[in-house]
This record gives C-alpha cells, structure tokens and sequence, in this order.
C-alpha cells in the first residue's frame, strides 16, 4: 500500500504574470528543471490557508492578502498519493526574494507558461484557473513522466 501527503500550490498574479518557480535548487527533486507555482508540505496542524501563506512566505518574502482556494488536485503515481489544494492569489505585500532554497523566482506571462517546461497535468489545471471554472476537483494519474489519466469533477478528459 502506498503513502498519500497533502500538499499547496499558489499562482500568484500580478499585471498578467505569474510568479513562477524554476527548481534547480536540489539535486534529489522531482521536479527538477520544472517550473511551478509557489508551494510545498503541510505541516502539522495546519490548514490548507496557513500552509500555503507559511508555504509562499519562506519561499518569496511575501504575505499573502488576497488569495482564493480554486480546486483540489489528486496525483497518483505508482503507490504514490499526493493531494493538493491550488489557489490563485491577487494580493500581497512584502520583498520579493531573488531566489530561494527551492531554485529561482520569475514572473511570466501567463499565456507564455505553458511554453516553459512544466508537467503536462499542470496544463489541465492552468487552462481551468484561467476559464475561471468553479472549484473543482481534478485527478492526475502518471506513469513516469507522462500523464496516463485525467479525470475533472468525476469526468474523464481523455
């Protein structure tokens, strides 16, 4: 039987960019070279809204004043379950670091981030952030890298 975690994920917008990150920062990553939103872990006792402002804090410098919770997203890959609740933030204050642990921090346009390397998944979700679907729940099912299964509010895509 395999293990699930649950984790957050925040596209935060500013003048129709995305703050993305680029993760180059370690060697041992599954999402090496990737480029994603800001996010990571709960931690104990946390609920979806402090992870991702702890989450977006450590990781940029900022604090979140403006963010929506957008859709819930399931990954299975081989006995692997992750959970993650994705939201889009408006409203910040704050620093903005130049880089951090994780790799490096850009804002890009958001009709050029499906061009970046990205998973294939995170396509589905950006497409349905972008419509201003209602909240949804989305299962991403991989093999390796490549993206098997993909099921929106029940339904599947393909």
């Amino acid at each position: 039987m395999g293990s699930a975690v649950m984790t957050t994920l925040c596209y935060i917008e500013q003048d129709g960019k995305y703050l993305m990150l680029h993760r180059t920062g370690r060697k041992q990553d599954l999402n090496r070279d990737k480029w994603l939103g800001i996010g990571g872990h709960f931690e104990f006792g946390e609920s979806p809204e402090d992870c991702i402002r702890r989450e977006v804090r450590e990781e940029t410098g900022l604090i979140l004043t403006d963010y929506r919770f957008r859709g819930l997203v399931t990954f299975v890959s081989g006995t692997e379950q992750e959970y993650m609740c994705l939201y889009t933030a408006t409203g910040f204050c704050g620093e903005l670091f130049g880089d951090c642990a994780e790799g490096s921090l850009e804002w890009v346009e958001k009709q050029k981030v499906a061009c970046l390397n990205i998973w294939e998944g995170d396509r589905i979700f950006l497409d349905l952030l972008a419509s201003e679907h209602p909240f949804f729940s989305l299962k991403l099912r991989y093999d390796g890298d490549r993206l098997v299964e993909a099921v929106l509010d029940g339904s599947p895509l393909f």
